[in-house]
């Protein structure tokens, strides 16, 4: 179990503008696991914050407590959906509101979604250079997902056992 006296220990970053999306349903899966583990979580989801404090130009208590929260956390997972060959331009936005070195000591799990495979080096190309760029450790065992391992829109039991992999490969860096 990881614990963290200050606020969560597992905070999940839904970078997709849809509620209802694939990345967004693997990150509250990874969320799901850290709890049954013992880790208070807490899920933030950027399209439901103000677009003009994401982008700098105001101030959100919302956007605050959600910069605030990942500061906090022991663990941060990122989902997002490939977009031209990359993150969401929503996860862009908010990790450019997070300091430098924010995510020093933190440990970054990344989850990318997209249609084929032909998008997979997201992972190694956007995700981990951005988690690395303000100090995170990255687990190895990034995930990614094609539109074919969501049979009947719900995630394939391949596709959670890879989730299930980097939510243990990350609590076992937590517990270090």
């Amino acid at each position: 179990m990881i614990a963290t006296p200050q606020g969560p220990a597992a905070v999940g970053i839904s970078g997709s503008p849809s509620p209802t999306s694939k990345s967004r349903g693997l990150v509250e899966y990874a969320l799901a696991r850290f709890k049954a583990e013992g880790a208070v979580t807490l899920l933030i989801d950027l399209a439901a914050l103000p677009a003009d404090a994401l982008l700098g130009r105001g101030t959100s208590d919302a956007v605050a407590a959600a910069l605030d929260a990942v500061a906090r956390a022991r663990i941060v997972v990122a989902g997002t959906p490939v977009y031209r060959a990359t993150y969401s331009g929503l996860l862009k936005v908010f990790f450019d509101l997070l300091p430098q070195d924010a995510l020093i000591g933190k440990i970054g799990v990344p989850i990318v979604t997209g249609h084929g495979a032909a998008h997979a080096l997201a992972i190694d190309h956007g995700m981990r250079p951005l988690f690395a760029s303000i100090g995170a450790t990255v687990v190895a065992g990034g995930v990614y997902a094609t539109s074919a391992q969501f049979p009947d829109g719900k995630a394939g039991p391949e596709l959670l056992a890879a989730v299930d992999r980097a939510v243990r490969e990350a609590l076992s860096l937590a517990s270090r």
